[in-house]
């Protein structure tokens, strides 16, 4: 891709993607601890079944529909997306599954930002949906509760 001299490219478009052992589980716990929705695939699976370009066996259901089975994603719902495909082009984390167990500290994490005053009512809520409270952290810098999701992967509440 070539910009035109003296205009800077533009911004890439990137997503966060999180080894999973049920990326499934994962997509809908991180959907509801996001308010973000699942992406849902499957007129792009069952267009791709339909010319037999992909075996059967590499989807499952999920929410009453088609899904890959490896692979489970979740987009801003504000944010485009291709009808076709159900793929968001915006916020999104996308989810795949990975034969080995987490084993150490994540090297990258989210933060999420609930708004002024609302932090203990949001760890209570994201740990009504699977997730765990690691530690509070009081610094001069801030507060903030480190969590984990059901997999074991850290985020932060601020």
């Amino acid at each position: 891709m070539t910009s035109t001299p003296g205009t800077p490219p533009a911004p890439l478009h990137f997503k966060i993607v999180v080894d999973a052992a049920a990326p499934h589980a994962q997509a809908d716990f991180w959907a509801a601890a996001l308010h973000y929705e699942v992406e849902d695939n499957s007129a792009l699976i069952e267009k791709l079944l339909g010319f037999g370009a992909v075996p059967a066996e590499l989807t499952v259901e999920s929410h009453g529909r088609r899904a890959w089975r490896d692979l489970a994603a979740v987009r801003h719902p504000d944010d485009p997306y291709q009808e076709e495909s159900g793929t968001g082009l915006g916020r999104r984390l996308l989810f795949q599954r990975v034969p080995e167990g987490k084993t150490g500290k994540n090297r990258i994490h989210l933060d999420l930002h609930p708004g002024e005053g609302s932090r203990e009512e949001e760890v209570a809520r994201l740990e009504a949906l699977g997730a765990s409270v690691l530690r509070q952290v009081k610094e001069p810098g801030g507060e903030w509760v480190v969590m984990a999701d059901p997999e074991g992967n850290e985020f932060c509440v601020h």
